[in-house]
């Protein structure tokens, strides 16, 4: 699974969490969501600078 899914799994139960009356689950996931989306965009951008240079391409 990516880092991407596992942040949307957080997303879903900080949802569900606060839904429920749960406030101190929901913040945490919700904490827990953003740190994983946050690193996955950092990748997602460095892959893209690198495709964009050719750095690690296969030729």
């Amino acid at each position: 699974m990516s880092l991407l899914w596992w942040a949307i799994i957080a997303l879903v139960i900080s949802l569900v969490a606060g839904a429920l009356g749960f406030t101190g689950i929901a913040r945490g996931s919700a904490t827990v969501a953003r740190v994983l989306f946050g690193i996955f965009l950092i990748l997602a951008i460095i892959l893209f600078i690198m495709v964009v240079l050719g750095i690690g391409a296969i030729t």
